[in-house]
């Protein structure tokens, strides 16, 4: 019986892996993605907003974990954090401030994989044939199986 338990809590592992593919958000059971974390040594939530898409909830985490933390903060994508002198310090950040800022990134990077994703469908659609027209001499090469 122990083998069996031991193998569905992998199984388990790896399928909650596979929904969750970066740190700080989870997938509702309709499609969105949601962000938020935990305050330091509090027991309240900070909620950094629903997304399309998993890369924009976790650029969201990102933000906010690097203005709770600090530079040694586990990011997601730790390239995209500018790290330069200028930035506020860490803890002079209120919740919402933190939330606000995260926001704004997630709604920004999700915005700009709605736009991506719409243009490369809309170039998808120009490429394929009309299939109502008779096809030409050339195409006859094409259709050739």
């Amino acid at each position: 019986m122990e083998g069996g338990s031991c193998c569905s809590r992998i199984e388990k592992r790896q399928n909650s892996q596979q929904e969750k593919p970066y740190r700080g958000i989870r997938k509702r059971k309709w499609g969105k993605w949601v962000a938020e974390i935990r305050e330091p040594n509090k027991r309240t939530r900070i909620w950094l907003g629903s997304y399309s898409s998993p890369v924009a909830a976790a650029r969201a985490y990102d933000t906010a974990v690097f203005h709770l933390r600090g530079p040694s903060a586990k990011l997601n994508f730790p390239q995209f954090i500018v790290n330069n002198e200028n930035h506020q310090l860490h803890n002079q950040l209120s919740a919402s401030d933190i939330r606000k800022k995260a926001t704004q990134v997630g709604a920004k990077v999700d915005a700009n994989l709605q736009t991506a994703t719409n243009s490369t469908e809309s170039n998808w659609l120009s490429m394929r044939p009309d299939l109502n027209e008779y096809p030409t001499p050339e195409t006859w090469e094409e259709l050739a199986i």
